[in-house]
């Protein structure tokens, strides 16, 4: 469970705050994997922030600061669409970023939102079990939380911990009238840094209750965010966090 009482929440001033220390973040960890162990091997999310932290990743100082040839991209979730489709995570971190890098192709993993989508989960936990086992320790998890409390497309309604053997799982989501591929928990909860980064004021009532409410990630998926061996960080601005206590 996530320590809700004293969890590691940064607030800063606004969207472009919190895109810089994702950038910043996702930088730090990769220039550590990498010294480490030789290699990066991160999960990207979709959305507004993240496009905006993509943006900054594509630029210098931080672009020149990585070696984009030792790291490995997969994606946390995906919409069931083609990779050139404008609702694809894939798509928008394609040309967010991974254009302007010069990372290879072959270390850019999408999930096949094409396919059918039992079947693109399954194939995409395949891939990840033959990068990183099947007990997959990513070293770079980003995530994203909705204002109904969702996180990667797990979303309320359901246990996240269906199914939580597997690796990759498709769901289909009633609000949306569509099936999407996500990590299930197992994956996200053996990453060695998680980082959710949220904001504006319309996720501020979702914050509160998720970090000070009662647990229940049935209601809010992402309550079940917490990497009992690696550090979760949750970048927030001042909007989102006007719930929040000041002290």
């Amino acid at each position: 469970m996530i320590d809700r009482t004293h969890p590691d929440v940064a607030v800063l001033d606004g969207p472009q705050q919190v895109a810089e220390a994702l950038a910043d973040a996702f930088v730090s960890e990769a220039r550590g994997a990498i010294e480490a162990r030789g290699s990066f091997y991160a999960s990207l999310s979709g959305g507004t922030t993240p496009k905006a932290a993509y943006g900054l990743l594509a630029q210098p100082p931080r672009r020149d600061t990585v070696d984009w040839n030792a790291v490995y991209i997969f994606f946390g979730d995906e919409r069931c669409v083609p990779p050139d489709h404008p609702d694809s995570n894939y798509r928008m971190a394609k040309e967010a970023f991974l254009d302007s890098v010069g990372i290879p192709a072959g270390n850019v993993h999408r999930i096949r939102g094409e396919e059918e989508p039992s079947e693109a989960a399954r194939r995409y936990a395949a891939e990840v079990a033959a990068a990183l086992g099947g007990t997959p320790h990513f070293d770079f998890i980003m995530l994203g939380m909705g204002p109904d409390g969702h996180t990667a497309s797990l979303f309320p309604g359901t246990d996240p911990l269906t199914d939580d053997d597997m690796l990759v799982r498709a769901v289909y989501v009633e609000k949306f009238s569509t099936h999407r591929i996500t990590f299930t928990p197992r994956v996200i909860n053996n990453a060695r840094r998680v980082v959710i980064a949220v904001e504006g004021l319309p996720k501020a009532p979702a914050l509160y209750a998720v970090l000070r409410g009662p647990y229940d990630p049935t209601l809010h998926p992402i309550q079940i965010v917490a990497p009992p061996a690696g550090r979760l960080t949750w970048l927030v601005d001042k909007a989102a966090a006007a719930e929040l206590p000041t002290k």
